[in-house]
């Protein structure tokens, strides 16, 4: 058998994602994620404070990685395209990872300053995309609350088996990003 990997931040965070990816967050445990690296629960004092530290640096790696996803996505694209391509990366993300993805989900406001930050860039990346449909301040505000809305309540109904009928999921996904596109274009044109 070969020797186990030594314990590390790291490998903690990796193998915490894998079981909320299966669990859900609600199934994160120490004692759990302990028993599944093979050590005991007090070891992982030495790289994370506490079942609160754990779920921080699991937040901020979502929030680091969907960020990322978007912006990859957006890149060397404009307009519809471009929030098409966000689109799809944020479904991605979301079938991906569904636990990493869910700790993503809770408002930053007023909390830890890094995760508001990793939080802030996502937005960022949607803000640029909803500048080629001419958006600015408060109205791209509320057009990105919208398309969070939307993908989000998508994202959360196809992962909870909600959609039960025999049409295609992913065709509905097209339809759906038709609507926010033309919704963007007729609800916030001047």
């Amino acid at each position: 058998m070969p020797p186990r990997p030594r314990l590390n931040e790291q490998l903690l965070i990796e193998e915490a994602i894998v079981l909320i990816d299966r669990e859900g967050p609600q199934g994160l445990s120490l004692a759990t994620l302990a028993a599944k690296l093979g050590v005991k629960p007090p070891s992982l004092y030495n790289h994370v404070q506490g079942l609160p530290g754990l779920e921080r640096a699991l937040t901020l790696r979502g929030l680091e990685e969907l960020s990322k996803a978007l912006r990859d996505a957006a890149v060397g694209r404009a307009g519809s395209d471009a929030l098409r391509a966000i689109a799809h990366a944020y479904r991605t993300f979301a079938k991906q990872h569904p636990g990493l993805y869910a700790m993503t989900q809770r408002s930053q406001e007023g909390r830890d300053e890094e995760i508001q930050a990793a939080a802030w860039q996502a937005v960022e990346v949607v803000l640029r995309v909803l500048e080629a449909f001419d958006l600015k301040g408060d109205e791209a505000i509320h057009a990105t609350r919208c398309l969070r809305s939307a993908l989000h309540g998508f994202v959360t109904l196809e992962a909870t088996e909600g959609f039960g009928l025999s049409l295609e999921i992913d065709a509905s996904f097209e339809k759906l990003l038709t609507m926010v596109d033309g919704g963007l274009r007729a609800a916030f044109s001047s």
